[in-house]
């Protein structure tokens, strides 16, 4: 990765972040109300980050979509039959992910699990990870060489360090194919 890209990567990265922790907010406080739908929650997480001048609209809506793609995977893991443990999932030691980063995780996957319903559609079909996107904590194989990355923290998905490819699936789905 260049110099140059070093500095709004980090912001995308620290986005998803940010907006990760608004939607476990939103989830948190409208359980007292009346549970909102996923998709309300990561939509309003893009507006705050316009609103507040963190992101351009096209940004929020690209790190939204990361989000919504990665608690959908982890609530389609989650409410699976084969689901064991989310270490499992994740294929590392959960103890190596900062505590607080994977109690929001989890706190939002929780509730993602709940809202699936929503997403049946969606989740039909095989979910991508591209170089250049952000994803979150977990592994990823190459679609083209099957080196695995691992990810202890949302991150930019580079290029595969063995043969450059840019399309990922999570080992999960490909155990399942």
């Amino acid at each position: 990765m260049s110099e140059n890209n070093r500095p709004h990567n980090e912001k995308l990265v620290h986005a998803y972040n940010q907006m990760m922790q608004r939607v476990r907010e939103r989830l948190a406080n409208a359980e007292k109300v009346a549970e909102p739908r996923l998709r309300q929650a990561v939509e309003a997480a893009e507006e705050k980050a316009v609103e507040l001048g963190e992101l351009t609209r096209e940004e929020a809506i690209r790190i939204g979509e990361y989000l919504r793609r990665d608690l959908q995977d982890a609530g389609n893991y989650l409410a699976s039959d084969e689901a064991q443990e989310l270490k499992d999932w994740l294929h590392f030691d959960i103890e190596l992910i900062e505590t607080k980063l994977l109690e929001m995780f989890l706190s939002v996957a929780d509730q993602a699990k709940l809202d699936m319903l929503d997403f049946e559609e969606d989740l039909a079909e095989a979910t991508e990870y591209r170089t250049g996107e952000i994803t979150g904590p977990g592994t990823l194989t190459c679609m083209d060489c099957g080196e695995v990355l691992h990810f202890h923290e949302p991150g930019h998905i580079p290029p595969c360090p063995k043969c450059r490819g840019t399309y990922y699936i999570r080992p999960s789905e490909e155990s399942a194919e």
